[in-house]
Protein backbone atom coordinates (compact mmCIF):
# COMPACT_ATOMS: atom_id res chain seq x y z
CA UNK A 1 0.00 0.00 0.00
CA UNK A 2 2.82 2.38 0.90
CA UNK A 3 4.50 1.65 -2.46
CA UNK A 4 1.26 2.46 -4.31
CA UNK A 5 0.95 5.80 -2.50
CA UNK A 6 4.58 6.63 -3.28
CA UNK A 7 4.12 5.74 -6.96
CA UNK A 8 0.98 7.85 -7.19
CA UNK A 9 2.74 10.81 -5.56
CA UNK A 10 5.67 10.51 -7.98
CA UNK A 11 3.33 10.25 -10.97
CA UNK A 12 1.38 13.33 -9.84
CA UNK A 13 4.58 15.31 -9.31
CA UNK A 14 5.86 14.35 -12.77
CA UNK A 15 2.57 15.35 -14.40
CA UNK A 16 2.68 18.78 -12.79
CA UNK A 17 6.23 19.34 -14.06
CA UNK A 18 5.51 18.30 -17.64
CA UNK A 19 3.99 21.64 -18.71
CA UNK A 20 1.39 21.89 -21.39
CA UNK A 21 3.38 21.34 -24.56
CA UNK A 22 1.87 18.62 -26.65
CA UNK A 23 2.93 17.44 -30.04
CA UNK A 24 0.74 17.44 -33.13
CA UNK A 25 1.43 13.80 -33.89
CA UNK A 26 0.78 12.56 -30.35
CA UNK A 27 -2.47 14.41 -29.79
CA UNK A 28 -3.92 15.42 -33.14
CA UNK A 29 -6.60 12.79 -32.96
CA UNK A 30 -7.13 12.91 -29.19
CA UNK A 31 -8.15 16.56 -29.21
CA UNK A 32 -11.12 15.66 -31.37
CA UNK A 33 -11.66 12.14 -30.07
CA UNK A 34 -14.86 11.11 -28.34
CA UNK A 35 -13.17 11.11 -24.92
CA UNK A 36 -12.90 14.91 -25.02
CA UNK A 37 -16.23 15.69 -26.66
CA UNK A 38 -19.14 17.16 -24.76
CA UNK A 39 -22.65 18.09 -25.82
CA UNK A 40 -21.88 21.80 -25.35
CA UNK A 41 -20.61 23.90 -28.25
CA UNK A 42 -16.99 25.09 -27.94
CA UNK A 43 -18.13 28.61 -27.19
CA UNK A 44 -21.31 30.38 -26.34
CA UNK A 45 -19.45 33.71 -26.24
CA UNK A 46 -20.14 36.14 -29.05
CA UNK A 47 -17.62 36.72 -31.79
CA UNK A 48 -16.22 40.24 -31.63
CA UNK A 49 -17.80 42.68 -34.06
CA UNK A 50 -17.54 46.43 -34.69
CA UNK A 51 -20.20 47.12 -32.06
CA UNK A 52 -18.52 44.91 -29.48
CA UNK A 53 -14.81 45.31 -28.79
CA UNK A 54 -12.50 42.30 -28.78
CA UNK A 55 -11.74 42.71 -25.09
CA UNK A 56 -15.38 42.26 -24.07
CA UNK A 57 -15.80 39.18 -26.28
CA UNK A 58 -12.56 37.67 -24.97
CA UNK A 59 -13.52 38.26 -21.34
CA UNK A 60 -16.91 36.64 -21.98
CA UNK A 61 -15.10 33.71 -23.60
CA UNK A 62 -12.85 33.40 -20.54
CA UNK A 63 -15.80 33.52 -18.14
CA UNK A 64 -17.38 30.64 -20.00
CA UNK A 65 -14.21 28.52 -19.74
CA UNK A 66 -13.06 29.65 -16.28
CA UNK A 67 -12.32 26.69 -14.04
CA UNK A 68 -12.28 24.14 -16.87
CA UNK A 69 -9.73 21.56 -15.72
CA UNK A 70 -6.37 21.21 -17.36
CA UNK A 71 -5.88 18.09 -19.47
CA UNK A 72 -2.70 17.58 -21.47
CA UNK A 73 -3.78 17.25 -25.12
CA UNK A 74 -7.37 18.12 -24.20
CA UNK A 75 -9.47 20.52 -26.23
CA UNK A 76 -12.95 20.55 -24.64
CA UNK A 77 -14.84 21.62 -21.54
CA UNK A 78 -13.95 18.28 -19.96
CA UNK A 79 -10.28 19.30 -20.03
CA UNK A 80 -8.06 21.59 -22.07
CA UNK A 81 -4.37 22.38 -22.33
CA UNK A 82 -2.85 25.83 -22.75
CA UNK A 83 -2.30 25.78 -26.50
CA UNK A 84 -5.78 24.43 -27.24
CA UNK A 85 -7.23 27.19 -25.05
CA UNK A 86 -5.39 29.91 -26.98
CA UNK A 87 -6.17 28.24 -30.32
CA UNK A 88 -9.89 27.98 -29.60
CA UNK A 89 -10.14 31.47 -28.09
CA UNK A 90 -8.52 33.02 -31.16
CA UNK A 91 -10.84 31.14 -33.48
CA UNK A 92 -14.00 31.89 -31.50
CA UNK A 93 -13.34 35.53 -30.63
CA UNK A 94 -10.99 36.85 -33.32
CA UNK A 95 -11.89 34.41 -36.13
CA UNK A 96 -8.15 33.83 -36.53
CA UNK A 97 -6.66 30.34 -36.89
CA UNK A 98 -3.67 29.35 -34.80
CA UNK A 99 -1.65 26.14 -34.95
CA UNK A 100 -2.39 23.52 -32.27
CA UNK A 101 0.80 23.39 -30.21
CA UNK A 102 2.77 25.98 -28.27
CA UNK A 103 5.88 25.32 -30.37
CA UNK A 104 3.89 25.89 -33.56
CA UNK A 105 2.11 28.99 -32.23
CA UNK A 106 5.37 30.69 -31.27
CA UNK A 107 6.54 30.58 -34.91
CA UNK A 108 3.61 32.74 -36.10
CA UNK A 109 2.75 36.39 -35.62
CA UNK A 110 5.19 39.18 -34.90
CA UNK A 111 7.40 39.33 -31.85
CA UNK A 112 6.86 42.23 -29.44
CA UNK A 113 8.06 43.24 -25.98
CA UNK A 114 6.19 43.16 -22.69
CA UNK A 115 6.32 46.95 -22.65
CA UNK A 116 4.55 47.01 -26.04
CA UNK A 117 2.22 44.06 -25.39
CA UNK A 118 -1.42 44.61 -26.28
CA UNK A 119 -4.66 43.00 -25.20
CA UNK A 120 -4.93 39.65 -27.01
CA UNK A 121 -1.21 39.09 -27.64
CA UNK A 122 0.04 35.61 -26.81
CA UNK A 123 2.61 35.38 -24.06
CA UNK A 124 4.92 32.36 -24.08
CA UNK A 125 6.82 30.93 -21.15
CA UNK A 126 9.70 28.48 -21.04
CA UNK A 127 8.86 26.28 -18.06
CA UNK A 128 11.63 23.72 -18.54
CA UNK A 129 14.40 22.77 -20.93
CA UNK A 130 11.88 21.41 -23.45
CA UNK A 131 8.60 22.61 -21.90
CA UNK A 132 6.57 25.65 -22.88
CA UNK A 133 3.38 27.35 -21.80
CA UNK A 134 1.17 29.96 -23.48
CA UNK A 135 -1.51 32.39 -22.38
CA UNK A 136 -3.39 35.42 -23.70
CA UNK A 137 -2.23 38.80 -22.42
CA UNK A 138 -5.12 40.95 -21.17
CA UNK A 139 -3.23 44.03 -19.97
CA UNK A 140 -2.12 45.25 -16.54
CA UNK A 141 0.50 42.46 -16.45
CA UNK A 142 -2.23 39.78 -16.44
CA UNK A 143 -2.92 36.85 -18.74
CA UNK A 144 -5.55 34.14 -19.10
CA UNK A 145 -4.44 30.55 -19.58
CA UNK A 146 -5.09 26.91 -18.87
CA UNK A 147 -3.02 26.29 -15.76
CA UNK A 148 -1.90 22.74 -15.09
CA UNK A 149 -2.73 23.18 -11.40
CA UNK A 150 -5.97 25.22 -11.42
CA UNK A 151 -7.41 24.96 -14.92
CA UNK A 152 -8.50 27.99 -16.93
CA UNK A 153 -7.70 31.09 -14.90
CA UNK A 154 -6.16 34.55 -14.89
CA UNK A 155 -2.64 34.95 -13.52
CA UNK A 156 -0.34 37.91 -13.02
CA UNK A 157 3.16 38.49 -14.31
CA UNK A 158 3.93 39.94 -10.87
CA UNK A 159 4.10 36.32 -9.72
CA UNK A 160 7.84 35.49 -9.59
CA UNK A 161 7.23 32.06 -11.18
CA UNK A 162 5.75 33.57 -14.34
CA UNK A 163 7.94 36.68 -14.55
CA UNK A 164 11.11 34.57 -14.43
CA UNK A 165 9.91 32.36 -17.27
CA UNK A 166 8.67 34.84 -19.89
CA UNK A 167 10.08 33.70 -23.21
CA UNK A 168 8.31 35.62 -25.97
CA UNK A 169 5.26 37.76 -26.63
CA UNK A 170 3.70 37.63 -30.08
CA UNK A 171 1.00 39.65 -31.80
CA UNK A 172 -1.27 37.91 -34.31
CA UNK A 173 -3.89 40.56 -34.95
CA UNK A 174 -3.74 43.40 -37.47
Amino acid sequence: MRTLITCNAIALACMSLIGCESTQSDHASSSTGSFYNTNRPNSLAPVANPEQPFNLALIQYFEEWQGTPYRWGGASKRGIDCSAFTQQAYQAVFQHSLPRTTRQQVTKGSKTSLKSASFGDLIFFKTGSQRYHVGIYIGDRQFMHASSSKGVMISTLDNPYWSARIWQIRNYLP
